[in-house]
C-alpha cells in the first residue's frame, strides 16, 4: 500500500522529479521553478494544490498547458508563469497586446484564479476574458453539437 504524505508547501525547482507528486494529498503550493517543463507536461491530480509557479521553463503552447492545470488543479488561485514563451511581457520580448491577450485566455480557462503572475485578477479582467474567450468555446461547442 502506498503511504501517503501530506505536505502544504513543495518547492521542486532546479530538476527534481515531478512522478512523485501524486503521494502528497494535501499539498496546497507547488514551486516548479527552473525545471525545463513544457507545454506537454503530463500533471498528477492534486485537487488541492492553489498556488502553482513554473516560472522560467520551456512553455510554449499556452492552450495546451492551461488545458493541463485547468482538469488538474481545478481550485488553483494563483498560477505564475512568467519568463516561459507561452506568457509574453515586456521582459521577455512581448508586446503590451499580447500580454493582455495571454492574461484574458488565462483567466477565461481558469476562473478560481485571483493572481496571474504578480498581478491580481480584477473584475473588469474577467468580465472581458469572458466577452473574447467565452463566446468562442460556446461558439465551438454549438458548432460541434449541430454537426454530430
Amino acid at each position: 500500500q502506498q503511504q501517503q504524505q501530506q505536505c502544504a508547501f513543495l518547492d521542486c525547482s532546479s530538476g527534481r522529479e515531478l512522478r512523485s507528486l501524486a503521494s502528497f494529498t494535501i499539498l496546497t503550493t507547488l514551486i516548479l521553478d527552473h525545471n525545463q517543463i513544457t507545454s506537454h507536461v503530463k500533471f498528477t491530480p492534486l485537487p488541492t494544490l492553489h498556488t502553482l509557479w513554473v516560472n522560467h521553463n520551456a512553455i510554449s503552447n499556452l492552450v495546451v498547458f492551461i488545458d493541463q492545470v485547468r482538469k488538474n488543479f481545478p481550485n488553483l488561485r494563483h498560477l505564475s508563469m512568467m519568463n516561459n514563451e507561452a506568457s509574453p511581457s515586456f521582459f521577455n520580448g512581448g508586446s503590451f497586446e499580447q500580454y493582455e491577450d495571454y492574461r484574458m485566455y488565462v483567466i477565461s480557462h481558469i476562473p478560481s484564479l485571483r493572481i496571474l503572475d504578480d498581478t491580481h485578477v480584477t473584475a473588469e479582467q474577467r468580465t472581458a476574458s469572458k466577452k473574447i474567450y467565452g463566446r468562442r468555446a460556446t461558439s465551438a461547442s454549438t458548432r460541434t453539437r449541430r454537426s454530430s
